[in-house]
């Protein structure tokens, strides 16, 4: 196989470099959490297409509003959800932005458009050509919460999600040795329902690995081997 070199940019600004003799072209999302206006907003970018997949998961044909919004299109929609035993009935919105290859969704409940608006306008959205990154407003209280994610399927091996290391992460390294491979260190560990996941730690990086139904387990680290990731910003 062909040695292939992607770049994805998480929503915090920091950018994952890729490369290997692997398939690394499937598309990714990101995700991050920002205390914005006092609330825990949980904000999730990928494709363009992304805020129309999830609008159609959830039933929904059309959007209420929409509107030119910081150089792209703002669609917001609205569902109905009704608690089955003491029949509250909310409508949280369904927020997404789109740009001209990327889009931006999050999911915000008891705001009208103005207050959306206002939140949205402390966390400002900008598209590169390697995805979204958002730019909290610090004098609008807005800050982000942690580090945030980038999600990736990685075919014949398994999801693969990023993040930069934190102190946090080391705490969690399992008390044994890992492999070392190209990009840092790969310990193998098992999920609460007997499925083995992998953590590749390096300097700047942490990352999990669940591998695919259809991948060897005991090949993995010969395939995690064949990548290397590097983070900037």
């Amino acid at each position: 196989m062909t040695v292939s070199f992607v770049t994805h940019r998480a929503l915090d600004g920091g950018t994952y470099h890729l490369e290997g003799s692997i398939d690394l072209q499937a598309p990714c999302t990101s995700a991050v959490e920002v205390v914005a206006g006092g609330r825990l907003v949980e904000f999730t970018s990928g494709p363009a297409s992304l805020g129309d997949d999830v609008a159609a998961s959830l039933g929904i044909a059309s959007a209420e509003s929409e509107l030119t919004f910081q150089k792209g299109t703002l669609r917001i929609f609205r569902s109905v959800e009704r608690e089955p035993r003491s029949g509250l009935v909310e409508r949280p919105s369904l927020v997404v932005w789109r740009g001209e290859r990327h889009s931006l969704v999050t999911r915000l409940y008891g705001l009208g458009l103005a207050a959306v608006l206002g939140l949205l306008r402390s966390v400002r959205v900008a598209e590169s050509e390697y995805g979204l990154t958002l730019q909290p407003d610090p004098s609008a209280g807005s800050a982000f919460a942690r580090p945030a994610t980038v999600i990736k399927e990685v075919p014949g091996l398994g999801l693969l999600e990023l993040s930069r290391r934190t102190k946090e992460h080391t705490a969690q390294l399992p008390p044994w040795k890992g492999v070392a491979v190209a990009s840092g260190e790969l310990f193998r560990d098992t999920l609460s329902d007997g499925s083995p996941f992998f953590v590749l730690s390096s300097t700047e990086i942490w990352a999990t690995l669940v591998p695919l139904a259809s991948t060897p387990v005991e090949r993995v680290p010969e395939l995690v081997g064949r990548l290397t990731l590097r983070h900037t910003g």
